[in-house]
């Protein structure tokens, strides 16, 4: 059990390596780590792990900054504490490997693979202990490996999967520093846990295999292993683990399509873990409050896209107007936007926003439900357009523009009023009526309301863009028409 809420105990830690963009599992992680500092009153610990130079870029450290920051975690919130970076750690490490061979809990080896192999008959065998009495010292090329106990057991305590228990006889001899002398991740992880003062490790389940060696390293320095939470594995809709290969998993991707951060936020503390009552969309304070690790369900958590898309949607229709027209600012601009600054006007754009709200699921769906106003012709959608254009649209147009013409008032009501009549006049609901009008302004078959678009548009555009898609029918082959 963590310490009771109010207890500045609980020490946790989140641990990325910089090797890629920012993966929504870590940020599930991140969060779950986050709301077991903030209810208990303890510390959020960032330690970028970027021992692996090779791979690590800094432009990854600063998207997991950038990520996190997005999330609601950042150095201003006094429960944040770091970014401490694993490399500046190196030392400690090297000394805890001499600490641990002094105290005859880890010895120096020789072996190769093939060595093992041709002893044990089998390729796949790990390895055999056959260097633990040969007494060797250092050399360049030695590794050094952990003395692992031959009887008992390491019992890991779990707050979600119970506490599991390793047979330590089937925990081989594992190496903690290569062969140069430098330490493994396996034990730089431990000496920085340690060095951090953290209490809990929340971490996703494909580390648990590891956790016996750490608890065991653990215990060889002299120091009470942490409890662990051991998260369930984040899946697609096959039930496949996501895969940056396969998936969409970027943090950042979701955020550039318009998913609003409170939204993800939301979203992602609960895959694997529920607040009760049937709730899901509340402010995350609501969430820390009620969160609990023991919790959280064992079971792989599905990561549904069209779920976190309708969260976005509540998330977004909750917003003030002015926040709305805030937030989906930038995707009337370029580079999002098709039309130019000098063809946008944001009095037009005021006048549909709030028409907008209520209907778009993301902030980037913002640009084709508004094109209609700013580009000079409508988008021309040929999907759209054969659906629309059946037989009979252009004789239902002619009659619309020539009503519309004549319009007195051009508002919405007298608008629909005036579609609903042309369309009874052709045998047409208003529903049908309206399709081919809708296509031939706008170019979508879907979109704002219409009657209420058509009044921002203006009557000159509204009728030239309907004399257009009469001539285009007109123009258009006896072979091509529509069916």
């Amino acid at each position: 059990m963590i310490p009771a809420p109010g207890s500045s105990d609980v020490r946790v830690r989140f641990a990325p390596s910089p090797t890629g963009m920012f993966h929504v599992g870590g940020g599930r992680s991140a969060l779950f780590n986050w709301a077991m500092a903030k209810q208990s009153g303890g510390t959020f610990v960032l330690r970028v792990e970027d021992t692996d130079a090779a791979r690590n870029r800094p432009e990854w450290t600063d998207g997991i900054l950038t990520a996190l920051a997005a999330l609601g975690m950042h150095a201003d919130d006094p429960t944040f504490e770091g970014p401490y970076f694993q490399s500046q750690n190196v030392e400690k490490h090297r000394a805890a490997t001499g600490r641990l061979l002094e105290a005859g809990r880890a010895y120096y080896c020789d072996c190769t693979r093939d060595d093992v192999a041709a002893r044990t008959g089998n390729p796949q065998s790990g390895y055999d202990g056959f260097c633990r009495d040969r007494g060797l010292a250092y050399e360049p090329g030695r590794a050094l490996r952990f003395r692992t106990p031959d009887e008992g057991e390491t019992q890991v305590v779990d707050l979600i999967r119970g506490n599991p228990v390793f047979p330590n006889s089937a925990i081989e001899d594992f190496i903690v520093a290569r062969g140069d002398g430098s330490p493994v991740f396996l034990l730089a992880n431990v000496v920085d846990d340690l060095d951090e003062g953290i209490t809990h490790v929340v971490r996703g389940e494909e580390h648990l295999s590891n956790t016996p060696k750490q608890q065991l390293l653990w215990e060889a320095l002299g120091a009470t292993p942490p409890v662990w939470a051991h998260l369930p594995v984040i899946v697609n809709e096959k039930r496949q683990k996501l895969s940056k290969r396969r998936d969409k998993v970027a943090l950042e991707d979701y955020l550039a399509e318009g998913y609003l951060p409170d939204a993800m936020v939301n979203y992602l503390m609960l895959l694997g873990w529920a607040p009760g009552n049937d709730e899901e969309i509340l402010p995350f304070d609501e969430l820390v409050s009620r969160f609990r690790i023991e919790d959280v369900n064992s079971a792989s958590a599905f990561f549904d896209v069209k779920k976190l898309t309708s969260f976005n949607g509540e998330y977004i229709r909750a917003l003030s107007l002015d926040e709305f027209v805030a937030a989906v600012d930038p995707w009337l601009h370029a580079p999002h936007a098709p039309w130019t600054e000098e063809q946008y006007d944001a009095a037009a754009f005021a006048r549909v926003a709030p028409l907008a709200q209520s209907r778009v699921a993301l902030l980037a769906d913002i640009t084709d439900n508004v094109d209609f106003l700013f580009l000079d012709v409508p988008v021309d959608d040929e999907r759209s357009w054969a659906k629309a254009m059946k037989p009979g649209a252009a004789e239902l147009l002619a009659d619309a523009r020539e009503a519309m013409a004549a319009l007195g008032t051009w508002e919405a009501e007298p608008l629909k009023d005036l579609v609903t009549q042309v369309g009874e006049k052709h045998g047409l609901k208003l529903g049908k009526a309206q399709a081919p009008v809708r296509v031939a302004v706008t170019g979508r078959t879907v979109g704002l309301p219409l009657f209420e678009s058509l009044e921002v548009l203006g009557r000159e555009r509204t009728l030239s863009r309907v004399d257009a898609a009469i001539a285009r029918l007109a123009a258009a082959p006896a072979a091509d028409a529509p069916a």
